[in-house]
């Protein structure tokens, strides 16, 4: 894991998105590094961040179990979205004729999430502090800015493209997190009550 390029990569896409896209574009970087060290860790984080919270704050009437398993359920969840929302945008993009490249968009698709991501470190933790993922909307400029950078579309496109993405996000994050709700609640009552 490299924490210079998950630093540096975390700070530019929030404080000079479109520089930071040009960077990316540039360097044409794997999206292997993209994965193991910027999405693996602020996910990882945020699993922590989960699972300390359930431990802590939240359930007082289940075992610690379940706390680990709330962390390991959204480590999973936002894994499948993430990846499954990748190989979704890689097949809009070949609709659309501008490639089948997996690699640009998880790359797209990771920086994307990085306010999300950020923002749920601190909310999964204090559930208090859930008003702090309306910042995770800042996602939406950065996956327009990256969508424009790496792909160079047209208008109508760009914005075609603006709509499938988080929409496809937003509907494997709900049922993926319902399916593994359901199966981590199975394994947790059968087992540990």
């Amino acid at each position: 894991m490299d924490f210079k390029f998950l630093a540096d990569t975390v700070r530019n896409l929030i404080l000079n998105t479109v520089k930071e896209w040009d960077i990316i574009y540039t360097e044409n970087k794997p999206a292997r590094l993209f994965s193991r060290s910027l999405f693996l860790p602020l996910a990882t984080l945020a699993s922590i961040s989960t699972f300390l919270g359930a431990f802590l704050f939240t359930n007082t009437e289940l075992t610690n179990v379940y706390s680990l398993i709330a962390g390991i359920r959204y480590f999973a969840t936002m894994t499948i979205v993430v990846y499954g929302t990748a190989l979704a945008m890689r097949e809009i993009m070949k609709t659309f004729g501008y490639g089948n490249d997996t690699g640009t968009a998880f790359k797209i698709v990771s920086a994307s999430l990085v306010p999300l991501l950020l923002c749920q470190i601190l909310s999964q933790l204090f559930e208090s502090f859930i008003f702090v993922n309306i910042l995770a909307f800042f996602g939406f400029y950065i996956l327009y800015t990256g969508i424009e950078r790496m792909l160079s579309p047209t208008d109508s496109d760009r914005i075609k493209m603006m709509i499938a993405v988080p929409m496809v996000f937003f509907i494997l994050f709900i049922l993926t997190g319902r399916i593994v709700s359901q199966i981590t609640d199975k394994f947790y009552f059968s087992i540990f009550s």
